[in-house]
């Protein structure tokens, strides 16, 4: 179990898919840029298997946003998308309604 003071550190945010390309060492893997509201984030992502590119450019989606940077297969990630999935699909998390960028998600 995790408190609600362990939850407020997530910062989640919606961003702004403005470009993906295949990562260079995965087959599973995009790279992604985002814009945050307030600046420029690459980030890794397996969702490779259920979206297009075309799919995911221009969609604004939720994000961690102050995850700890790491490289994935050589390429930094700065963030991560979150998506829903069970045995058949996955779906990235996004909105009914527009929201601007960095809008905090609670």
């Amino acid at each position: 179990m995790i408190t609600i003071d362990d939850f407020k550190k997530l910062e989640l945010i919606i961003a702004h898919i403005k470009e993906v390309k295949d990562h260079p060492n995965a087959d599973r893997l995009y790279v992604l840029k985002v814009d945050t509201g307030k600046e420029e984030k690459q980030l890794v992502a397996g969702i490779r298997r259920a979206y297009t590119k075309e799919e995911l450019v221009g969609r604004k989606v939720v994000m961690i946003n102050n995850l700890q940077a790491s490289v994935i297969r050589g390429e930094e990630s700065q963030g991560m998308l979150l998506a829903a999935s069970d045995e058949n699909n996955l779906s990235l998390l996004s909105l009914d309604k527009d929201i601007a960028l960095g809008s905090p998600v609670r």
